[in-house]
């Protein structure tokens, strides 16, 4: 869709919380646009928008939109779980615009690193970010996650470099013509959306044919090294720059992978390798990703983390025995599931996701407004888990509210041969907040 932003003066967000279209409410607020919104609930995000400018009220309704908006900006979700809804939006005769869209046009004059894969995009992108940003080159950014050095999912630059987090779901990121793409892996996943795997890599496929300079990407994944064969464009195989990583400060073989790419974009940017090699280094990570939170008064050592598809609790769990050997520390996960859809397709890999942790908590399934699965469950998990953690099979629970979960926590008094984790895309770290003290 051919817009003009410069012309666009006031701005209507609906779930302006979300990590994606927060940042592109951030960036119209910088650009003196005025802005509103509407999100379910209140959070950090809604908060910081407030204090930069931003008009939000609570609910979702036709009636919030103020008179005068020149284009509505929209959550992907809403036409699918809120038809009803959608249909009025429709019918106001107003610009609509979904974040995937939005993000194809703030992109579209500007040289594009997308980077997109099932797992592994925040981290590569924020890795990303750090390497230009500390070169000089003065990126723009948007990311599905907190930076650190930021505190923030965007970060405008004054260059033509544009580092952004490409979303596979609903075939989103097609809406992106990336200069430098990188695919971190590819995996089965949406499966709420996508037929099969075949279709997922479609999808990817269609990405790799409209990027046009060069596309980077894992050898040792199968999926993508088919695709990576068959395209007539550059293709650089990742993992020949992982004997330069640096050593990180961040845990585990995954982000080692995801430095290794970093590496290589910059690279084919001509960035010094004292330089990428230096930035890596001192990279601390984003919010959320396997994120250090504090430690209690019991010595307990609080981590968060936003993984919600077995590869990525695996890996999470692998990462952290790096740091605390089972000899050493024993690892209690409190796990929310996100999507009932999602639970069962990979049934059987969540359950044998949690061998590296002594203890594992699940919440009910976060559902995002999905219909209700009887089919599956948390307590049906639960019994999978404990077959192949302990065979005695009591060290996974499922708790079926917020509150039983919070008293839980409370009774295994965890001390300093402790680490405790919340885990998953819903609101499993507010129990720990909420539970536990600590600095």
């Amino acid at each position: 869709m051919n817009l003009d932003l410069s012309k666009i003066k006031k701005v209507f967000f609906i779930g302006i919380g979300g990590i994606g279209i927060s940042a592109i409410a951030r960036m119209m607020l910088m650009e003196g646009k005025q802005v509103f919104g509407s999100d379910i609930s209140a959070s950090g995000i809604t908060t910081e928008l407030e204090n930069l400018g931003a008009n939000i009220t609570l609910g979702q309704a036709v009636d919030l939109i103020p008179k005068g908006v020149d284009l509505i900006v929209y959550s992907i979700a809403i036409p699918k779980y809120d038809p009803e809804f959608f249909k009025k939006l429709q019918s106001l005769g107003l610009k609509l615009l979904n974040y995937p869209e939005i993000l194809g046009i703030v992109t579209a004059d500007k040289y594009a690193i997308a980077v997109s894969g099932t797992h592994g995009k925040t981290t590569t992108t924020a890795m990303i970010a750090k390497i230009l940003i500390d070169a000089g080159r003065d990126p723009s950014v948007i990311v599905g996650s907190l930076l650190k050095d930021y505190k923030s999912n965007l970060v405008v630059g004054k260059s033509e470099f544009f580092v952004v987090e490409a979303c596979e779901y609903e075939r989103s990121f097609l809406n992106i013509k990336p200069k430098i793409l990188v695919i971190t892996n590819i995996e089965p996943d949406h499966l709420d959306y996508y037929k099969d795997i075949e279709d997922i890599k479609n999808a990817f496929w269609q990405l790799i044919l409209q990027t046009e300079n060069v596309v980077i990407y894992n050898g040792n994944d199968t999926n993508i090294s088919t695709l990576a064969r068959e395209y007539k464009g550059e293709a650089v195989d990742y993992i020949k720059y992982l004997e330069k990583v640096p050593k990180l400060s961040v845990p585990g073989e995954h982000n080692r992978m995801n430095a290794a790419a970093a590496l290589a974009v910059a690279d084919i940017l001509g960035i010094k390798e004292e330089i990428s090699q230096k930035s890596l280094a001192e990279f601390s990570g984003t919010w959320r990703r396997l994120e250090k939170k504090g430690e209690t008064k019991e010595g307990t050592i609080i981590y968060d983390d936003y993984a919600h598809h077995p590869t990525e609790i695996k890996a999470s769990l692998q990462a952290l025995r790096e740091l605390y050997p089972k000899s050493e520390k024993k690892i209690t996960v409190l796990f929310q599931p996100h999507l009932y859809s999602r639970t069962k397709a990979l049934f059987d890999d969540f359950a044998k996701s949690f061998k590296d942790a002594d203890k594992v908590l699940l919440l009910p399934i976060y559902f995002a407004r999905e219909a209700k699965d009887e089919s599956v469950s948390s307590e049906k998990l639960v019994n999978a888990i404990n077959k192949t953690i302990n065979k005695e099979g009591d060290d996974a629970r499922a708790y079926p509210d917020f509150k039983s979960a919070e008293n839980a926590v409370v009774a295994l008094k965890l001390g300093s041969k402790d680490i405790f984790v919340t885990m998953g895309a819903g609101e499993a770290y507010k129990i720990s907040d909420k539970v536990l003290k600590f600095t």
